[in-house]
C-alpha cells in the first residue's frame, strides 16, 4: 500500500454529527418548535456522505417541509426549496464550528493519529472530501494536519459527487499512485462505494462494516 486516501466528515471529525444537529436546528426554526428536529437527524443518517442539496433535498421530503421552505424562496433568493434549508442549515453549521476548539473537540482522535503516522512512515496521504474548500482548509488547520496531507480534493475539484469514483480517481492521479495501491478510509455506505468504484481494492474483495451511527450496511465485490 502507497498512499491512503482519507474522508474528511465522519472519519477524521464528526462533523456529521453537527451537521445533524445543525439541520434539527434548522427545522425547528423553520417549524417554530420548542426543540430540535430529531427527525432531521434520523433523516440526515439515511443520506449521510452525500452532496449537501441530496441531503436537503431528502430531509425535505421525509418531514413534508417544500410548503414552508417554497414560501421562503424569495427572501433567500433560492431556486428551489431544499436550496433554502441548505441555506439555514450551512449557516447555523458555521456558527457552531467557527471555534476551533468545536471542531477539535469533535475529531476523531484514531483516524487523525492513523493519517500522522501514514505520513510518517512514508505514505502518500490525501483528503477526498464533497465538502467546500473553504470548510475543509478550517477543519484541517484546526486539527493541525495540513503539514500532513500530500493532497487535498473537494468539492470544487469534481464534476461529481460520491458515489461517482470521479474524486478517488483524481487523488490517486494527483499522489501518482495506481488505484489499486490506495486505501480509502470512509464513514459512509455510499462513500464506500465511490471508492471500491475507483478500484481501491487490490484483493478483488471489499467487505466494509460501517460504525453504529451510519447505516451499518455491509458492502461486498467479488471480481
Amino acid at each position: 500500500m502507497k498512499a491512503v486516501i482519507f474522508d474528511l466528515d465522519g472519519t477524521l471529525v464528526q462533523s456529521e454529527k453537527l451537521k445533524a444537529h445543525s439541520y434539527a436546528v434548522a427545522v425547528q426554526r423553520l417549524l417554530l418548535l420548542d426543540a430540535p428536529d430529531e427527525r432531521a437527524v434520523e433523516a440526515y443518517r439515511e443520506i449521510v456522505g452525500s452532496a449537501r442539496d441530496v441531503a436537503s433535498k431528502h430531509i425535505m421530503d421525509s418531514l413534508g417541509l417544500e410548503r414552508a421552505l417554497r414560501a421562503l424562496m424569495p427572501a433567500y433568493k433560492a431556486s428551489s426549496p431544499e436550496q433554502v434549508l441548505t441555506e439555514l442549515r450551512v449557516t447555523i453549521y458555521n456558527r457552531s464550528v467557527a471555534d476551533p476548539a468545536v471542531i477539535r473537540a469533535n475529531e476523531w482522535p484514531h483516524t487523525t493519529a492513523l493519517l500522522r503516522t501514514a505520513k510518517d512512515t512514508f505514505c502518500a496521504t490525501a483528503v477526498a472530501t464533497m465538502s467546500q474548500r473553504k470548510e475543509v482548509d478550517h477543519v484541517l488547520t484546526s486539527l493541525d494536519l495540513l503539514e500532513h496531507l500530500d493532497v487535498i480534493l473537494t468539492k470544487e475539484d469534481v464534476t461529481n459527487a460520491k458515489p461517482d469514483p470521479e474524486i478517488y480517481l483524481l487523488a490517486a492521479k494527483r499522489l501518482d499512485v495506481p488505484p489499486s495501491e490506495c486505501l480509502v478510509l470512509e464513514d459512509s455506505v455510499a462513500c464506500v462505494r465511490a471508492g471500491v468504484s475507483a478500484g481501491v481494492c487490490p484483493g478483488g474483495r471489499v467487505e466494509c462494516k460501517l460504525l453504529p451511527d451510519c447505516s451499518g450496511q455491509l458492502i461486498r465485490r467479488k471480481r
